[in-house]
C-alpha cells in the first residue's frame, strides 16, 4: 500500500485521514486485515464498526470486512481517535535527505543503512523519531519500509530494511535459519592476551523500572554464542572483529565484559574502564552484513565503513603504540 496524500488534512481529534492505495505485496488480503495492519494497536471489534459503519471506503464505496484487495483499489481510513500516540511523527520537508546519503545498498526489495551511533532504529519510549521514521520521511513516495533486525542505539553499521511485505518475510526467515553473516568491530578494553575466544555464555534480559533493559548472563538465559577474533593489539585494548552467533540483545557488550575486556564506550556495562582520548561514543559498528537475496537468492555482501572518529580514535591509538 502507499499513502495517497504526503500529509492529509487531519481529523478534529484523531489521526488524518489517508487514502492507501493497494499494490501487489497486500493484492489479496481481505480488507479487516489490511486495516488491522494500517491502525495498529486499533482492536478488532473497532475496525468492523468502521467497515460496516461506511467510514473505511474502498474505491469511493461501502464494502465488507471479507472483502478480498486487488492491485489499484483505494482504500479511504478516516479519523481514528485514541491512536494519536502511534501516529507516525511528522517530520517537515528536508529534514530527513541526509539519510539518504547513508545508503549502502539498495534495490526494490530491500535497503542497507550505514546508520550512526546515537540515532535509534524506531521511536518509542521518550524518542520520538528513529531511523525507520526518518527514511519513510526522507521518501514520501515509498509505500513501505520496515526493520528487518535491530541495532543498539549506541552501535553503528549495518541495518537490513525491507521494501516490500514479502521481503520481510523472507529476511526474516534467513535471520532464523542462520544464513545471515553478522561481522561487527569493536575495541575492547584492557590488555588481551593470546588469540581467539569463543564465548558461550547464556543471556537474560531485566527490565527495570525506568524502562531500561539491563542483560546479564545467567544459567536459566537464553543461549548466546560470540566469537571475539583480535586484529590490532594495543597497550591497554585490543580492536577484534567479532562473528556473532546469535542475536542477542546486548549480547557483544554483555560477553565482553564478562571476559573482563568492556567495550571502550560503554557506560552502560563497562564499569568506569577508562576509554581512548576522544571516543565520545560506543566502538560497536557492525561492519559487514551477508545474506541471500529475498528474490534471487544470490548472496549479497555490505561492508559499512568505521565512522572518521572510530578511524581517529584507532589512529591515536596506533601512533602511541
Amino acid at each position: 500500500m502507499k499513502d495517497g496524500e504526503k500529509r492529509p488534512e487531519s481529523g478534529a481529534t484523531g489521526t488524518p485521514v489517508r487514502l492507501l492505495e493497494v499494490e501487489a505485496d497486500a493484492a489479496g488480503r481481505r480488507l479487516d486485515n489490511f486495516l488491522m495492519s494500517a491502525l495498529k494497536g486499533l482492536p478488532r471489534p473497532r475496525i468492523y464498526r468502521m467497515i460496516r459503519s461506511g467510514e473505511v471506503r474502498v474505491n469511493k464505496g461501502r464494502s465488507k470486512p471479507s472483502y478480498h484487495l486487488a492491485v489499484g483499489d483505494v482504500v479511504r481510513v478516516p479519523p481514528v481517535r485514541g491512536l494519536e500516540t502511534n501516529a507516525q511523527p511528522y517530520v517537515s520537508p528536508g529534514r530527513a535527505d541526509w539519510l539518504n546519503d547513508l545508503v549502502l545498498y539498495e534495490d526494490d526489495r530491500l535497503l542497507v543503512l550505514n546508520k550512526p551511533s546515537g540515532l535509534a532504529v524506531h521511536g518509542g519510549s521518550g524518542i520520538s523519531l528513529g531511523a525507520i521514521e526518518l527514511l519513510r520521511a526522507a521518501r514520501p513516495d515509498s509505500h513501505y519500509f520496515e526493520l528487518v533486525h535491530r541495532l543498539d542505539r549506541d552501535t553503528s553499521g549495518c541495518l537490513l530494511v525491507a521494501k516490500k511485505r514479502s521481503a520481510l518475510r523472507q529476511l526474516h526467515n534467513a535471520f532464523r535459519d542462520g544464513q545471515v553473516e553478522k561481522i561487527y568491530y569493536a575495541l575492547l578494553l584492557g590488555k588481551w592476551v593470546g588469540g581467539r575466544r569463543e564465548v558461550a555464555l547464556p543471556l537474560m534480559t531485566e527490565h527495570r523500572q525506568n524502562g531500561e533493559r539491563h542483560v546479564r548472563t545467567g544459567k536459566d538465559g537464553k543461549a548466546a554464542v560470540t566469537r571475539f577474533y583480535p586484529e590490532r593489539y594495543y597497550d591497554d585494548s585490543v580492536y577484534v572483529r567479532v562473528e556473532l552467533l546469535t542475536g542477542r540483545t546486548h549480547q557483544i557488550r554483555v560477553h565482553a565484559a564478562a571476559i573482563g575486556h568492556p567495550v571502550a564506550g560503554d557506560d552502560r556495562y563497562g564499569e568506569g574502564g577508562a576509554s581512548p582520548a576522544g571516543l565520545r561514543r560506543l566502538f560497536l559498528h557492525a561492519g559487514h552484513l551477508g545474506f541471500p537475496h529475498p528474490e534471487s537468492g544470490e548472496k549479497i555482501s555490505i561492508e559499512a565503513p568505521l565512522s572518521a572518529e572510530l578511524q581517529s580514535v584507532l589512529s591515536e591509538l596506533e601512533s602511541s603504540r
